[in-house]
């Protein structure tokens, strides 16, 4: 960080993810350096198995990382442009005019792993139609989608459905409402929605009439790079950005890491191992296969087909909490480090099934819960340790399998880059090098940043931008062990078997 602000002139552009379990602030130099970050934690609300944020609590967050960095040396007139992305696929109602007084939330925010709208999504299939939902979104169509949840919003809060103005994708989109007074997603988060064309990128309109919805309720749609307002005096008192600074469309989480990873060509797949996670790839249409999900991508005309997994990092935070002494989360982290260490692939046995939360692939369940098998009287902290990240990494073979294209190259990015270990198991379950870049959890930030660089016209696409911060960054690359690629494939064809046997518990009528 430099002392007095990051650069000279407005060429610093100031960068947020509002992930699930905390929203991260990074300012990176024009050339993508990451220069200042700041991280602050944000609670989800469980109440049975729905799963809810306060969006009060993300636009508080963001109001005290970016004043934490003008308190640090930010000038706010070095700031050329502000870029976010986000979780996607929740439905956030809001009420209020964002330039006279700020948005009124009018609820919480309804989560991405929230399927309570399972009834309404039948209903709607049954209406509009599944294969012309499939045909026209390029995905399945299930009871997590916001089209979904906005039915159930009216058949089960009509008091919030009706004083919602808008209702909005992506946990970006709310930040970027109280900053600018506008409403607007990107195509990326709006490919979650279960309601926007895939291929023209517009709202298919006459399904939210057909299902006595209000169409007036949706935000507008725009590219990544495109600018959809400017920072408002009000904005400006709260957060400390200038007026008038630029605020751009930005993107859904998954548009962000995917761009970051830097794959675009056929047989290149990259994992994201964030608190959810991933395994995706680029092509140049959508892809009809169970369990891949399509998205449009930050580049125009490309596509993102990507298996997406609701446990991931959380489930390293949950074996970390449960397992370590109560030294801080720092502290916890290093000692669990230190039984990965000590640990054997295949775990004596022990097999985990990573479902903490339910899951959405290889099936859409929110009923079922996560648990080990295999457990003797000489299972060890270690065992227990290394199972959980086996569990995830078997899951993601799950997802790539499903994919059915045979990769190249593979590339890991996020949270759970950091951990050696847990990148060793990737590479020897997947029985495939793993690249892993050195800095990887601000490559998101700074994609995200091409966003600004992009529509301001510093840069003329997105690809030659993200290979000059891959090359100057550098990667470590995990080599699969053979002997330990021949064990998981037995211990594979074990864990198959596990949520089949899960779900028969946790669907029984008699188990409470």
């Amino acid at each position: 960080m430099k002392e007095k602000g990051c650069m000279k002139g407005k060429d610093c552009i100031a960068t947020f993810d509002i992930g699930t379990t905390a929203l991260k602030g990074v300012v990176v130099s024009a050339s993508g350096d990451s220069i200042m970050e700041k991280s602050v934690a944000v609670e989800t609300v469980f109440d049975g198995d729905y799963k809810e944020q306060r969006t009060l609590d993300w636009y508080s967050a963001f109001c005290e990382i970016s004043n934490h960095f003008f308190s640090e040396g930010l000038r706010p007139d070095e700031v050329m442009g502000i870029a976010m992305s986000g979780q996607m696929q929740d439905l956030i109602p809001v009420a209020g005019d964002p330039a006279a007084g700020g948005i009124l939330p009018v609820g919480n925010a309804i989560l991405y792993s929230d399927g309570r709208a399972g009834l309404q999504a039948e209903k709607i299939s049954g209406i509009i139609g599944i294969e012309n939902i499939e045909k026209s979104t390029g995905n399945h169509f299930d009871g997590s989608m916001p089209f979904a949840k906005l039915l159930w919003l009216a058949e089960n809060r009509p008091d919030i459905y009706t004083a919602s103005h808008k209702v909005l994708i992506s946990s970006k989109d709310y930040v970027a409402a109280r900053l600018t007074g506008n409403y607007a997603t990107d195509v990326t988060s709006a490919s979650t929605a279960g309601l926007m064309d895939i291929r023209e990128k517009r709202w298919n309109l006459s399904w939210m009439e057909k299902m006595g919805l209000d169409p007036l309720k949706l935000p507008s749609i725009c590219y990544a790079e495109e600018k959809i307002g400017t920072v408002t005096e009000k904005a400006s008192a709260e957060s400390g950005f200038a007026t008038g600074t630029p605020v751009y469309a930005g993107t859904g989480d998954a548009g962000a890491t995917t761009l970051a990873s830097g794959i675009a060509s056929d047989g290149e797949f990259n994992i994201n191992l964030g608190t959810s996670g991933w395994i995706a790839c680029v092509s140049g249409d959508t892809l009809e296969k169970p369990g891949v999900f399509n998205l449009a991508a930050m580049q125009k005309g490309l596509y993102i087909n990507v298996v997406p997994f609701l446990n991931a990092g959380n489930v390293h935070k949950w074996v970390s909490g449960i397992l370590a002494p109560d030294t801080g989360a720092d502290g916890k982290y290093e000692y669990i480090d230190g039984l990965l260490n000590q640990s054997e692939a295949g775990s004596n046995g022990v097999l985990f099934l990573p479902y903490l939360t339910g899951e959405r692939f290889p099936v859409m369940d929110t009923a079922v819960k996560g648990g080990f098998a295999g457990i003797v009287p000489e299972t060890t902290k270690q065992d227990l340790a290394r199972s959980v990240l086996e569990g995830v990494a078997f899951s993601i073979r799950q997802g790539l399998e499903a994919i059915g294209r045979r990769p190249v190259r593979i590339s890991l990015i996020g949270g759970g880059a950091r951990v050696r270990t847990w990148c060793q198991i990737l590479a020897d379950v997947l029985g495939h090098s793993i690249n892993v870049y050195e800095g990887a959890e601000y490559l998101p930030a700074a994609a995200v940043a091409g966003a600004v660089l992009a529509g301001q016209g510093r840069i003329s696409g997105y690809a030659a931008y993200i290979e000059s911060l891959l090359n100057a960054g550098g990667s470590v690359c995990y080599t699969p062990a053979p002997e330990n690629t021949e064990r998981y494939d037995r211990c594979y064809t074990s864990y198959l078997k596990l949520y089949p046997a899960f779900k028969s518990i946790y669907h029984s009528k008699f188990l409470f």
